[in-house]
Formats: structure tokens, C-alpha cells, sequence
């Protein structure tokens, strides 16, 4: 049965009471949760630290461009197919010939079709009960990418290519479902339909501040205070792509190899900026912006 106790986060993932609530629901229901929210928000972490906190087991599904649901639920291998339906005429002949060494197809046969299915995440999945499974931003997927997944969430089934096998669950053992999106575009209102929804708002300072101490607990508040600070700036002033939670953590991995007046000295020239700004137009839009910072700051992660 699906593990359907509420989980609200673990030493390493801070999850509000909404978005585990949406996520309690998910798994009670046997529906998939649906992430939105800008990058770097946390979304990809929720499945991930569910699952090793929980000990189970993961199946990740990254979507990208030239996703499809053979990809995603289980590929017919076309060539082994033929080659070994080759291999069986040619023993076959060596056997007329009374030749007794035969060619090899791995033990596979060719009247047994599922010898030819490679397993995708969704199968394996669905296939293992108590699993999770993520969908990591499926917004980049082709918009037929979520159409395609509609009957296997209404039915909780998937049909293998060419041998017809069926791969079923039910709501009880439903693996939990994550599925993220950075709304680069709208996903189907019937897709979105068939999910539990959440949106993650960006953290506030405060709610920054526990996300801080959760992955640099023995960095001193000087440096949390001095580093947010800047951080918060940065977000304000309108750039292309503004700086995320994870960015932050990464700069903070930086700043805290240093003596606490290092680290401050660091913050201050914004050290270490490639970790936080990404496009050539913000950099020099910070780099107006923050004048007095030196010029050899700017590129030390770039």
C-alpha cells in the first residue's frame, strides 16, 4: 500500500503546510501533484527527499523537447527484434545443415514479445508499489507530451508497445506522483484536470532564512544577514532572470570557505557573482547598478 502518512519535510527539505498538505492529498487520492513555480523554488527537491527520507524507491523522468510516452512508459526494441528473428531463420538453416553450434540471442525468444520491451520510469513505477515518481519540468515536453498521459492517470494503466502487455495499479499502491513545471508554457486544462495543484510562492526573507540554516546550519548570521541582503537586492531591481533559492545556497557554499571578515569582505564586493547572475545583460546590469564593486569580483564563478 502507497505510504500516505503526512510528511512535512526533513532535515534536509523545509515543506510549508500547504505544500504538504497538496502533496497529503496527492497520495491519499492516488492523483499526481502538480509543482508550479519559478526555478530554483524547490520543486525537484520534494520527490527527492521524500523518497530517501522514506526509503523508497525513485524512478525521475527529466522532459525535455523530444519527450513522448514510448520514452517515458517502455520502447520496443525494433532492431533486437529483428536481429534475433534473423538469428533463429539462420539456426534454423544450420540445423538442416546438421551443424549442432547454434548463434546466440541472449536467451531472448522471439514468441515472447516482452523480451523485447525496455522498462521506462512510468512502467517501472507503476510496477512497484510504494515507489515515487518525477516528472521533472514538464513544461518543456511537446504539449502532446501531457495529452498523451491522459488515460494512463484516468486508469491508473499503461499498455506496452507490441507485446500488449498491461502495467496497472491501483489507487492503494498509486506511486506518488511529482510533477514539476516552471510554466515556460500552459500545460492542458485536461491534464492539469487529472492533478493536485500546488504553486510555490517564492520565500519570504523569513521563510529564507530556515531554508538556510537547513543546508549551511554553522554559517553566523552576520554572513546569512550580509548574503540575503544582497540577494533580496538583486531580486528587486528587475533582471532578465533573478536569483533563486538555490543560487543563494550555492553562493553561501562559496562565501562560507572563508573567515567570517573574509566572508563579509567577499559579500560586499559581491565575490563570487557567476553563481548568482546568469545572462550577460543582468551581470552589467548589476555591475551599474553596484558600482563600487570590483571588476575582478565579477567574474571569479562566471
Amino acid at each position: 500500500m502507497a505510504d500516505t502518512t503526512f510528511w512535512d519535510g526533513s532535515e534536509q527539505y523545509l515543506c510549508d503546510k500547504e505544500l504538504a498538505q497538496a502533496f497529503h492529498i496527492a497520495r491519499t487520492l492516488g492523483m499526481p501533484l502538480l509543482i508550479e513555480g519559478e526555478p530554483g523554488t524547490g520543486k525537484t527537491e520534494l520527490p527527492l527527499q521524500f523518497a530517501a527520507s522514506q526509503q523508497t524507491e525513485m524512478f525521475v523522468y527529466p522532459a525535455g523537447s523530444k519527450s513522448t510516452v514510448e520514452q517515458f512508459v517502455a520502447k520496443f526494441d525494433h532492431v533486437k527484434y529483428l536481429r534475433d528473428s534473423q538469428i533463429e531463420i539462420l539456426n534454423a538453416q544450420r540445423n538442416e545443415k546438421g551443424l549442432e553450434t547454434k548463434l546466440s540471442t541472449g536467451g531472448r525468444d522471439t514468441e515472447n514479445l516482452s523480451d523485447y520491451v525496455a522498462m521506462g520510469p512510468a512502467a517501472k513505477a507503476f510496477s512497484t508499489p510504494n515507489s515515487v515518481l518525477l516528472i521533472d519540468e514538464i513544461d518543456k515536453a511537446p504539449r502532446e507530451f501531457p495529452n498523451d498521459l491522459l488515460y494512463a492517470l484516468s486508469h491508473r494503466k499503461f499498455i506496452l508497445p507490441e507485446s500488449g502487455e498491461v502495467i496497472e495499479t491501483s489507487e492503494k499502491d498509486m506511486p506518488a506522483i511529482v510533477i514539476t513545471s516552471n510554466r515556460e508554457q500552459e500545460l492542458p486544462t485536461a491534464f492539469k484536470g487529472r492533478c493536485i495543484y500546488h504553486y510555490i510562492q517564492f520565500p519570504d526573507a523569513e521563510k529564507m532564512r530556515l531554508i538556510v540554516s537547513k543546508h549551511h546550519p554553522k554559517v553566523s548570521n552576520k554572513i546569512v544577514d550580509a548574503s540575503m541582503d544582497i540577494f533580496y537586492q538583486l531580486r528587486r531591481i528587475g533582471l532578465e532572470r533573478s536569483p533563486t533559492t538555490r543560487e543563494l545556497l550555492n553562493w553561501l557554499r562559496f562565501i562560507k570557505t572563508f573567515t567570517t571578515q573574509e566572508a563579509l569582505s567577499k559579500i560586499n564586493s559581491l565575490d563570487g557573482l557567476g553563481t548568482l547572475i546568469k545572462t550577460q545583460a543582468d551581470l552589467e546590469r548589476v555591475q551599474r547598478q553596484f558600482g563600487n564593486a570590483s571588476e575582478q569580483s565579477f567574474g571569479t564563478l562566471n
